[in-house]
Parts: C-alpha cells; structure tokens; sequence
C-alpha cells in the first residue's frame, strides 16, 4: 500500500481519534479509507447522474431540431411543471 502524508484541520483530526476511540475502526488509516469509498461512491452516483443529463440534454436537443416542441404560456407552463413534479414525487414514493 501507498503512504501519504496529509494534513488535517483540528476538526477532522478529533473526528478521527473520536471514530478509532469509538473502536468502530482500528486505526485513522482505516477511518480515511473508509471516507474515501464515500467519496467514490459519490462521485460515481454524480457521474451516473451527469451522464443522463447529458442524455437528455441530448434528446431534448434532437427532438428541438425535429420541430417537436410545445408552446406554453406561463399559467400554463407553472401547470405543467407542477404536474410533473407530483407525477415524480409519486414514483419515487411508490418504489
């Protein structure tokens, strides 16, 4: 295994020595391991969610060049995003 050396605030300091007093892990190299998975977990979750941006961005863009597109007024527009927005909040709650 690599070694680094790293500089640490007060803070995180103390939340090291908290986490390996606590005997949750053995040591602050298993405590820092351990923050560098979420990390990495996070970023694959923002690089998945990115990437379906970019989809549909995409998508968007292609339907914009294919002339299907929707002309709203503003009543009519806040109608439609308040739609959707139920309509995604009850998916998310039914999975």
């Amino acid at each position: 295994m690599a070694t680094r050396n790293i500089v640490l605030t007060n803070h995180q300091s103390q939340v090291v020595d908290h986490l390996v007093a606590s005997g949750r892990y053995q040591n602050a190299s298993e405590v820092l391991r351990a923050g560098l998975r979420m990390v990495e977990e996070a970023e694959s979750r923002y690089a998945t969610k990115m990437n379906e941006l970019r989809a549909a961005i995409d998508a968007g863009q292609t339907d914009l060049e294919a002339g299907r597109t929707r002309t709203f007024t503003a009543d009519q527009f806040a109608t439609y995003l308040s739609e959707r927005a139920e309509h995604a909040i009850r998916e998310k709650r039914d999975t």
